[in-house]
């Protein structure tokens, strides 16, 4: 059966969810993998609120900043994939790794 793995960036640095993208990207194709994306969603506008204190009350100006996000899918190769899985990340960038198995076609479900 093979695999396809699902990534997921999310990012309030631009640049270095970009290079981040691109160098995977490079990296899986190079070992001979395939690769699909990166496909980007559009920027999404974030406000979050800051209170003086820890109870409610008076407020500072709330916290404005942008999130990008982007997705890749590697297929057919566990080995690349697990590599990736391993991998340490940038802390400024939140990553999610979701692995699907996908079962060739006439496969029986019993």
């Amino acid at each position: 059966m093979a695999f396809v793995t699902k990534l997921s960036f999310q990012s309030g640095d631009r640049e270095v969810l970009e290079s981040l993208v691109t160098d995977l990207k490079e990296m899986v194709e190079r070992k001979g993998a395939q690769c699909k994306g990166p496909h980007s969603s559009p920027p999404e506008r974030l406000t979050v609120p800051q209170y003086r204190t820890l109870g409610p009350g008076e407020q500072f100006d709330p916290w404005e900043y942008t999130s990008y996000s982007r997705r890749l899918e590697i297929h057919g190769s566990d080995e690349v994939a697990r590599r990736v899985g391993h991998m340490d990340f940038p802390e400024s960038v939140h990553v999610e790794i979701e692995v699907d198995r996908k079962k060739p076609l006439g496969h029986r479900t019993e």
